[in-house]
């Protein structure tokens, strides 16, 4: 079914509003895309791997020509460069004997979308799904892991990650054990009653062994940090862990086999297992003192220089951080290289190593300071 292409093209960098229509036909229409849905025939699509959007276009009879006009839209509005498989894609025709087709789609997100009106230029607009913000709570006992207790809690994997940011100064989330309890207040957001996993964390406790941590937020100056009941920041010198929680494969010892060389020697370090790409994070603030590749031994490393007292090494990664080197100040947090198994390695980890002034001690048993 191909239609006519009507003038030149023109586009508008502008958020698509809902459009006029005879208030006689329905006194509460409604509205998607920022259109009375009900007026139109709509044909949905999805882009599928390494489907080009012209073969979504062409299913829904566009002529090479009318292809060509619509691509031309400014990347501000629409780049046909970045499309993604899974997303949508709708044609919306008149009912009209002529099925006339009056609007073209793109889904970039659940959130936004980009509308061409195929009768006025092929003019562009963005526009965005109304959204809103839930209150809830949640609570539970571990049992085996975090992620596995939120599972259980009927809520989000995904809050487990947020706990571990958030309280991953003074808790090791490697070292959580079953009983340990958590209790979290946080606001999920919803485009159509559809749950996103977008959370704001309002209030939050976790209780390992004896002792419970609190968390509360607090904004200044436009950033946003945690504090204990106390008043102080949660956030310390150091965090707990150098990545998002896995699990611990080998711990930092003085004697151990050896699963390639088949023999005991020390390991000074910690080996956390999780899958290629994983990023590392950098557990403190610091000079890059060394990158490199270690065949014998380590692979790809980075080693960190936080201060006097403390150096930290990051082994077997997969890759560096886009534009790490040597000489380079690295933040708390920020991500200097992926999980690997470059080196001597039987499979995907990380061997995690912390030196204080020069002797290597066990990760596991530092103190951060606030």
């Amino acid at each position: 079914m191909a239609f006519a292409l009507c003038g030149c093209s023109h586009f508008n960098n502008r958020e698509v509003a809902p459009m006029a229509f005879d208030t006689a036909q329905s006194q509460t229409p409604v509205l998607k895309y920022g259109l009375p849905i009900e007026q139109y025939n709509v044909r949905y699509d999805t882009l599928r791997p390494r489907q080009t959007l012209a073969e979504v276009l062409f299913s829904f009879g566009f002529t090479a020509q009318q292809i060509h006009t619509l691509v031309q839209c400014p990347d501000s509005i629409f780049d046909a460069r970045r499309l993604r498989p899974g997303q949508a894609c709708a044609l919306l025709c008149a009912k009209d004997s002529a099925a006339t087709p009056r609007y073209f789609v793109y889904e970039e997100s659940v959130k936004e979308y980009v509308v061409f009106d195929l009768l006025d230029n092929y003019t562009a607009v963005r526009g965005k799904n109304p959204a809103e913000w839930r209150n809830a709570e949640v609570a539970g006992v571990v049992n085996s892991s975090l992620w596995v207790a939120m599972q259980e809690s009927n809520a989000s994997p995904q809050l487990a990650v947020l706990l571990s940011h958030i309280f991953g100064w003074s808790i090791d989330f490697f070292g959580i054990q079953k009983g340990d309890e958590f209790r979290l207040i946080y606001s999920q957001e919803y485009v159509e009653e559809n749950p996103l996993n977008n959370f704001r964390i309002e209030a939050a406790s976790f209780r390992a062994s004896d002792s419970t941590v609190y968390a509360i937020p607090f904004v200044q100056d436009g950033e946003e940090l945690f504090y204990n009941a106390d008043g102080n920041s949660l956030e310390g010198a150091f965090l707990k862990a150098p990545l998002d929680y896995y699990r611990i494969s080998s711990r930092f010892s003085n004697s151990r086999f050896h699963p390639v060389l088949k023999r005991y020697r020390a390991h000074h370090g910690v080996d956390y297992a999780a899958p290629k790409g994983t990023p590392v994070y950098a557990v403190g603030s610091g000079k890059v003192i060394a990158k490199a590749y270690q065949a014998g031994g380590g692979g790809n490393y980075v080693k960190i220089r936080h201060n006097s007292t403390y150096v930290t090494t990051y082994m077997h990664l997969s890759r560096f951080a886009k534009g790490l080197k040597v000489g380079d100040a690295v933040k708390q947090k920020q991500v200097i290289g992926y999980v690997g198994s470059t080196g001597i390695s039987t499979g995907p980890h990380l061997d995690f190593r912390v030196h204080e002034n020069g002797k290597p001690i066990n990760p596991l048993t530092i103190k951060s300071q606030p």
